[in-house]
């Protein structure tokens, strides 16, 4: 099955800030963006999307007829929200860093628990789903998780995968 797997479009946010489940905005122009990222999608595509506006927004410009699904929304970083990489404090950050696929963040999620649940969408969702193409926008987080699933390469390697603000990515499930 054709699958195009689509990061949402850059964030108002400055660098530095981790704002994984918070719904943050996008900058502004993005419409020719939008219009960019469609022209590289099928037509007749089902269309799937976290409910993130940042990623929503962009899937109701692609069809009309999108399923929005939590499942494919960013790592849940809890107490980290909207910090500043650089401030969130060492106690708390390095066991994370050592470990992201299994430490979760206080009161978040680990990378493990996001590809489990990105893991259940693919599943129930995907694997059930008609022969026509299939569109999943969502976050860098997420489309690491479907990369590394589908090319067998260790989570703890899942940043290997570059995956730019507004790219599209067409793989085979």
């Amino acid at each position: 099955m054709e699958v195009y797997l689509v990061r949402h479009t850059e964030t108002v946010c400055e660098k530095g800030i981790c704002y994984g489940q918070s719904d943050v905005a996008i900058l502004e122009p993005f419409l020719d963006l939008f219009e960019s990222i469609k022209k590289q999608l099928p037509e007749d595509a089902i269309v799937y999307s976290s409910p993130l506006d940042r990623c929503s927004q962009l899937a109701r410009y692609i069809s009309k007829d999108l399923i929005t699904d939590s499942r494919l929304m960013e790592m849940n970083f809890g107490d980290w929200e909207l910090k500043r990489w650089d401030e969130i404090p060492s106690d708390d950050i390095t066991p994370w860093m050592n470990d992201f696929v299994n430490v979760a963040v206080p009161n978040g999620e680990s990378f493990v628990q996001l590809h489990h649940r990105v893991l259940d969408f693919l599943n129930k969702e995907i694997e059930t789903a008609s022969s026509r193409p299939v569109v999943i926008v969502a976050h860098a987080g997420v489309i690491r998780s479907i990369l590394c699933e589908i090319s067998g390469l260790p989570l703890k390697d899942a940043f290997t995968n570059k995956v730019d603000f507004g790219s599209v990515l067409k793989v085979e499930l």
